[in-house]
């Protein structure tokens, strides 16, 4: 059953929500010119104004920000970097990227950021019909990553009771979510299946639980057919997508009719671009999610390349809602997406097949190594699979999922069967491609 709207906003007709989105965005890029010495420096460069933009399409006229942007504000004014909009004082809450590529990358909330995100994220878990009364156990990581304090707040707001569980000790998680009657859960599709995995070993199916509603996010998969079913089986719960980033919480959520995740569109205004010429592309057209927040106080983003593939649907929902949805939630990252002979081939395209495929337990990994590689050009000629699967099924299996790969994706795969355990499992997001000499 859809839930009321948490927020009269989520029904606003079209016309409404851009007029909002417009006083905002004049609104805000005067705070971010006057607050923010990385914009007004970028800005003043090219003699641009905020008086400038009278119209969202106007927006186009500035660059985009990436990521490198931001570090590269970072050292202007370290620690906390010529991007922030406010004194330091008045920061509330700091949370760090991983740190795997980089140093950590610091993003800051004020109290009225925190207080936003807060009701926001309640948004999303009341349309996926979560309410008082509910207990939730929160499975994403509190340790430094943003996503386990954001829920923890979101669901105490709506009125259920909460346990921080984090992303780790898997046994007590199972035990506890048995014991005292979890209904709710929240976590990356990794974690989530490998509870699954664990709990159906010891002989107590998470299907057997209270559990029904299961909200993803850190890594894509939640919208995906194959993974959403896996999960849903496995759970015996809805499962709904929800999604952000470190740099923008929070962007989109499904609501209970699983029909694409909802853009918070009072909070951000999104773009649509060609990835190679920055263009708009039209709905229902694949192209990069360019985001500009409209009310954030401590880090706020103009233009933020998000990198994310997606597709969006600004058509009303079935739910009521107006807001636009991204349908078939993040495809894939730029820098995670391959070309082989010419096909552009994201990672989540192949987990979809591979979830659906029976016998497969759902680990998988695409190695990118010389036997897939022209040694003469180092272009990809196809990709290598190695997949856990049911001993009895390697001999079937490996023949399925070429076939399905060379017919769905129309790329050549060379498929390595492995036992089930024999890839590491992850408790946080998971590494899909794995490059060799």
């Amino acid at each position: 059953m859809t839930a009321r709207p948490w927020d009269s906003c989520e029904t606003w007709p079209r016309d409404k929500i851009r007029e909002h989105q417009r006083v905002a965005m004049r609104d805000q890029l005067e705070r971010v010119y006057a607050r923010s010495a990385y914009y007004r420096r970028v800005w003043d460069a090219l003699g641009f104004s905020p008086g400038d933009v009278g119209d969202l399409d106007d927006l186009a006229a500035l660059p985009i920000t990436t990521k490198r942007d931001y570090q590269t504000a970072l050292t202007h004014d370290p620690p906390w970097g010529s991007a922030l909009a406010l004194a330091p004082e008045q920061v509330r809450r700091v949370h760090f990227s991983s740190g795997t590529t980089a140093a950590p990358t610091p993003v800051c909330w004020s109290a009225y950021d925190l207080d936003r995100w807060a009701d926001l994220y309640a948004r999303g878990a009341h349309s996926q019909g979560v309410h008082d009364g509910d207990v939730y156990q929160c499975l994403f990581s509190y340790a430094w990553f943003v996503g386990g304090l954001g829920v923890t707040s979101a669901y105490t707001r709506l009125g259920a009771t909460v346990i921080p569980g984090g992303s780790a000790d898997t046994q007590r998680q199972i035990d506890t979510l048995f014991h005292y009657g979890t209904t709710a859960v929240g976590g990356t599709p990794s974690f989530l299946l490998h509870l699954a995995e664990t709990a159906a070993e010891a002989g107590r199916p998470l299907h057997e639980s209270r559990v029904r509603t299961v909200m993803t996010g850190g890594e894509p998969g939640g919208q995906l057919a194959g993974t959403r079913a896996r999960l849903e089986h496995e759970w015996g719960a809805r499962v709904y997508d929800g999604y952000g980033s470190l740099e923008f919480q929070p962007i989109a959520w499904e609501c209970a009719e699983q029909a694409g995740a909802h853009l918070a569109e009072d909070f951000l205004y999104a773009e649509v671009l060609d990835p190679d010429t920055h263009r708009p592309v039209p709905d229902g057209t694949a192209g990069v999610l360019v985001l500009t927040h409209l009310d954030k106080r401590a880090c706020p983003l103009v233009r933020w390349w998000t990198g994310d593939i997606v597709v969006r649907d600004s058509r009303p929902c079935p739910c009521s809602r107006t807001h636009a949805r991204l349908v078939g939630g993040v495809r894939g990252r730029t820098d995670d997406m391959l070309v082989v002979r010419g096909v552009n081939l994201f990672p989540s395209a192949v987990e979809d097949i591979v979830r659906r495929t029976p016998g497969a337990t759902g680990e998988f990994r695409i190695v990118v190594d010389p036997d897939v590689t022209d040694p003469e050009t180092g272009y990809l000629t196809g990709i290598k699979l190695r997949v856990e699967a049911l001993p009895e099924t390697h001999r079937r299996l490996r023949g399925e999922l070429a076939a399905a790969i060379r017919a769905e994706l129309t790329v050549r795969a060379l498929v390595e069967p492995l036992h089930p355990g024999e890839l590491p499992r992850t408790t946080h997001k998971a590494r899909r491609v794995v490059r060799t000499p």
